[in-house]
């Protein structure tokens, strides 16, 4: 019987040492995208990055464990469940901003930080209780809004017609374009919406004709943004077009081909690197992706959305040996201490901008994360 005690208490004793190991053992970082659907354009070049991402920091192995959404919310919530039952350290994802937004309360649920590649402000705003677990690193749709409505101004624009997404993300533009608007005297004569996932939009786009705008804005991402571009051009719309920077990829450029010269967007600066001044905060981090990206995927392969990725693993490059001082990965008092460590970076440098983030604002960037772009010749020219 002695001996049965002894065993009994080796045993316990043996299962903590074991506990206690696997706690310390690696961080685990997981990751859900849209791979596939109607996002993929975006979710495909995020993926990629992923594999260019650092396996040891702060003297500890990283594991990055992916999953495909579909570009689907329900799919985005089943994976983060998923990935928080098993004991992720943080998560980075997802690719859209509603997926983004429905994982929003599984994140705080589990008190699992959370690092969208989604571009809505709603996503961290306005800070509540939920939200302090979630960052982002694209900027946020009211900071492109302003710069994408004075270069409205500088074209003399007086009129312009809204068309978006009929989701979170086509509204969250759309107001903030109308609260910009408002601001330098914009007169909005239509406004429209369309899924994602639509195959025509005819209707929306004679309305939009008939309004008689100046310029249209299209408030889309990755390539279901062509539609109404080429939609217009097809009834004949002579006015200038403007996009979102949710179109800055390749793929846009491919699908839209000639329909879309001329578009003007607002974009991070790593989309244009190589062209801008040597002054430009993030030139040399916009550059160092590009290469590393284009070394392994082809030159002329770089997407701003593979960057958000690129930024979140400068961000836990900066967060993760600060929650390493306070606790071992796989705990809550590890996650909690990332949290608070992402929380007050400060300066850092990011291939879209300079990071400072606060306790009430979860992003940090400033006017350094835009730049405003032409697609000219099928490429992607700076504009003053």
């Amino acid at each position: 019987m002695a001996f049965a005690r002894y065993a009994g208490r080796l045993s316990v004793a043996t299962i903590a040492v074991v506990l206690a190991m696997q706690a310390q053992a690696q961080i685990k970082v997981g990751v859900v995208l849209s791979v596939t659907g109607p996002a993929a354009s975006l979710g495909i070049p995020e993926k990629n990055t992923i594999s260019l991402l650092p396996r040891d920091i702060g003297g500890k192995s990283v594991e990055y464990i992916v999953l495909d959404d579909g570009s689907d919310t329900t799919a985005a919530v089943k994976n983060t469940r998923r990935l928080t039952s098993d004991k992720v350290d943080v998560i980075i994802g997802s690719s859209t901003t509603p997926n983004s937004l429905a994982m929003i309360d599984v994140a705080a649920e589990t008190q699992t930080p959370m690092i969208a590649v989604a571009a809505s402000a709603k996503i961290i705003e306005p800070m509540d209780e939920k939200r302090t677990w979630v960052f982002k690193t694209p900027q946020n749709d009211s900071l492109m809004a302003s710069a994408l409505v004075e270069r409205m101004v500088v074209d003399k624009v007086k009129t312009v017609a809204y068309i978006g997404f009929s989701d979170s993300y086509g509204q969250g533009w759309n107001s903030e374009f109308v609260k910009e608007a408002g601001v330098h005297k914009l007169k909005i004569t239509a406004s429209e919406g369309y899924a994602r996932n639509d195959t025509s939009v005819t209707g929306q786009v004679l309305r939009i004709i008939a309004s008689n705008p100046d310029a249209v804005l299209i408030g889309a991402a990755g390539t279901p943004a062509v539609l109404p571009q080429r939609t217009l051009r097809e009834r004949g719309y002579k006015g200038k077009i403007y996009q979102t920077h949710g179109v800055a990829n390749n793929d846009f450029l491919r699908l839209g081909g000639r329909d879309v010269e001329g578009t003007m967007l607002p974009a991070g600066p790593v989309l244009v690197a190589a062209l801008l001044p040597d002054s430009n905060a993030s030139k040399k981090a916009g550059i160092d992706y590009t290469q590393k990206y284009e070394a392994a995927f082809g030159a002329g392969s770089v997407t701003t959305f593979g960057a958000h990725v690129w930024d979140a693993g400068l961000l836990l490059q900066r967060a993760l040996p600060e929650a390493l001082k306070v606790a071992a990965p796989g705990t809550k008092e590890f996650r909690k201490a990332l949290r608070d460590a992402m929380e007050n970076v400060k300066n850092l440098t990011i291939s879209h901008g300079v990071m400072n983030t606060t306790p009430t604002d979860h992003n940090g960037l400033d006017n350094r994360a835009r730049v405003m772009v032409k697609i000219e010749g099928g490429h992607w020219v700076l504009l003053p």
